[in-house]
């Protein structure tokens, strides 16, 4: 997509409605100025991004996108791609500028401005699971690349996301939805008008089997109460969310097995994996007149809890019991975020000054990794309570220098502490660290609708806790394990423009690197961290939306990424410089139509290309290809019928593919193997919605 969206409608009148584009990660604004408009048609440039690949997705657009699963909104980015290794209770995997990004280290991802990722998570740093949003109430997706953004700090390396929720409904309604595989699901949502402001409720249960061998047995329950009233010179919300959800589990499978006929593509190794978790959350979001700028401020509390069973090498470690582990996350999140943003003139141009800062404390009363039998504990592997701090200042100043000249300079310092508890005592201890990151945009033009972009800016990402201060390895503590460091930096810097010059079109193009001070991971399948090194990535990314005639609109993206690792292997000078899992080319085909005359629909065209598996690019994984279709046709006033259909052509790729060691039973020693998760079948799923 475009920097500069559309609002869809049956007609695209010429209309526009001015959005932040600042209400991303932390939820802190851009200064007045600096702000995106969607507006009506596609031949003109308006708004002031500050760089060519950011943009904001609104609700129209998303309301005629198929999904799959809930985590699939995100990939309304460019160039991102969402999958599942797992059962559909647990995060997604996500793919961006050469990142695997496992299940978000490098994409900071927010929900009305809170953030999602989990730091010092049991399954893996920077843990994003969406399944607690409803689709149907996001109001919009703000997203931003690069680490180009003063506001922008743990886990931005790749970008952020931000999911806006709406505030109200026009209408109460209630939808029903069946489909193969005994998915069920049914929503109920409304808004009301309550002591001066609108009150929406929401409550969502979806229910799933899946085509796996292993019935998943997903049961997944969403609520959500949001209050917000305007105030005499902004605007004031309270958020209640909560969510449920218990699952069992197909994980990714050996090829081999498969292959010999022992199992089919949706057959399973172990038939007691799985997981449930839970996520119940508070936040306050205010924004308004402060002397003579104006501030925006978030407060919010999050309850989660999470145990997951899996089992990916099967017999290999335990010929008796097999393999199975539990990873286990009990915690409480506090935070917050605020700034003031206050127009200046600084050397005769106007500017816009803002200061804002964050912080967020994590209570991990439990962060677990269990060696299990039939979801039976049997042993500990380590167990830590954690207690992980940060607090983070930015400023920043924007600056329109002449009618064809914008410039943006920031700076962020961020201030990490992890304690660490664990009942390995070698493992315990505290650790403190620090990061400054400054920032620089200018953006050129615009010159017949078309403007230019450069942009510079330094980022990070936190490892987790247990990797600061660990000493010995859990499952052999007779080896020592040297500690990582706390924050790792990142360098990014981009080239890009976007452009209207062609009729009822937009076109942006980014030309990006990114330079990973170390590619350091904690492994919460193993309990350590995996060292690895300095990486290098550079690529190019082209959007395209064109709006033929009022009621269809297409849109293009395509991504190309060269991920290197930028330093020989110490352990091994002989290895490639290949990153594991760095998809080499994505691209996005989509159709949405909105016809007068009430038929709707959507079609998506998703392909990620081949990865390298292992360092010497030896062995590699194939291209994915899905098309999904979605029609709907409003057969009354209030009342709606929507068919969606997933994987249109019966795909047999892959959503996820591995390459490592296991051993099934039966086998004498280890075998490395492809490990692999299959898209699902074509699956077809009907909704009626009803209006009151």
């Amino acid at each position: 997509m475009s920097d500069t969206f559309f609002m869809m409608r049956s007609a695209l009148p010429a209309l526009c409605l001015t959005v932040s584009a600042s209400a991303l990660a932390g939820g802190v604004p851009t200064a007045p100025g600096n702000e995106i408009v969607v507006i009506g048609r596609l031949d003109s440039l308006d708004g002031a991004p500050l760089a060519a690949t950011e943009g904001v997705v609104t609700r129209e657009q998303l309301e005629v996108r198929p999904l799959g699963r809930t985590g699939e909104i995100l990939e309304v980015v460019p160039g991102l791609i969402v999958t599942q290794h797992s059962g559909d209770g647990k995060a997604n995997q996500y793919f961006l500028r050469g990142f695997n990004l496992d299940h978000g280290t490098d994409l900071a991802t927010s929900v009305d401005g809170v953030p999602v990722n989990m730091p010092t998570h049991g399954h893996g740093q920077g843990y994003t699971d969406l399944n607690f949003v409803i689709p149907e109430l996001v109001q919009e997706v703000q997203y931003r690349k690069g680490t180009y953004y003063a506001d922008a700090g743990n886990f931005s390396a790749a970008g952020t996301v931000n999911l806006a929720w709406r505030d109200r409904l026009d209408r109460p309604f209630a939808t029903v939805e069946a489909g193969e595989f005994g998915y069920r699901r049914g929503l109920l949502a409304g808004s009301l008008e309550a002591a001066g402001g609108d009150l929406l409720l929401a409550a969502d249960y979806t229910g799933n089997d899946g085509p796996w061998q292993l019935d998943e047995n997903l049961s997944r329950i969403n609520a959500l109460a949001r209050y917000s009233r305007a105030t005499d010179t902004g605007r004031f919300s309270l958020t209640l969310q909560g969510h449920d959800a218990d699952w069992d589990a197909t994980d990714q499978i050996p090829q081999r097995a498969v292959d010999s006929g022992r199992i089919g593509r949706f057959g399973f190794i172990d038939p007691t994996d799985g997981g449930a978790s839970h996520r119940y959350s508070i936040a306050a979001h205010g924004e308004g007149a402060l002397g003579a700028g104006r501030y925006r401020a978030l407060a919010y509390v999050v309850d989660y809890r999470m145990k997951l069973f899996s089992n990916f090498t099967y017999f290999m470690d335990d010929p008796v019991h097999g393999d199975q582990f539990e990873q286990y996350d009990d915690r409480r999140i506090y935070g917050g975020s605020a700034s003031w943003s206050l127009p200046v003139e600084v050397f005769g141009a106007a500017s816009s000054f803002q200061a804002g800062g964050d912080l967020r404390y994590d209570d991990i009363g439990t962060v677990g990794l269990y060696h299990t039998a039939t979801r039976q504990r049997i042993g500990t592997v380590r167990e830590d309570a954690v207690r992980q701090g940060s607090i983070a200042g930015f400023l920043s100043l924007d600056s329109r220098w002449t009618g064809w000249l914008r410039s943006n300079l920031g700076l962020r310092a961020d201030y990490f502490h992890f304690d660490v508890n664990s009942n390995i005592a070698a493992n315990s201890g505290t650790e403190s660290a620090t990061e400054l990151s400054p920032k620089l945009s200018l953006a050129f033009g615009p010159w017949r609708q078309t403007e230019f972009f450069a942009n510079i800016g330094k980022g990070f990402h936190s490892n987790d806790a247990r990797g600061t201060t660990i000493r010995v390895d859990p499952a052999d503590t007779s080896r020592a394990v040297d500690r990582v460091s706390p924050l790792v930096g990142a360098l990014g810097s981009e080239l890009g423009l976007r452009t209207a010059i062609l009729p009822r079109t937009q076109l942006s193009l980014g030309l990006w690197q990114l330079r990973l001070d170390s590619e350091l991971l904690f492994v919460g399948d193993a309990g350590i961290t995996e060292p690895n090194r300095k990486s290098r990535r550079q690529g190019l990314e082209f959007s395209a939306i064109w709006s033929p005639l009022d009621w269809l609109v297409l849109d293009l993206d395509l991504a190309w990424t060269h991920a290197r690792f930028d330093e020989p292997d110490p352990a091994d000078p002989a290895a490639g410089n290949r990153i594991p899992g760095a998809v080499d080319s994505v691209a996005a085909l989509g159709v949405a139509v909105n016809h007068p005359s009430g038929w709707t629909g959507g079609l998506r065209i998703r392909h990620f290309g081949p990865a390298p598996l292992i360092e010497d690019n030896s062995v590699r994984s194939s291209a994915t290809t899905v098309v999904n279709l979605e029609g709907g046709y409003r057969i009354a006033p209030r009342l709606k019928l929507t068919a969606t259909l997933l994987n249109l052509f019966d795909s047999r790729d892959n959503d996820i593919t591995y390459y490592y060691e296991s051993q099934l039973p039966g086998e004498a020693a280890p075998v490395a193997d492809i490990h692999f998760h299959p898209v699902e079948p074509r699956t077809l799923r009907l909704a009626l919605t009803a209006e009151f």
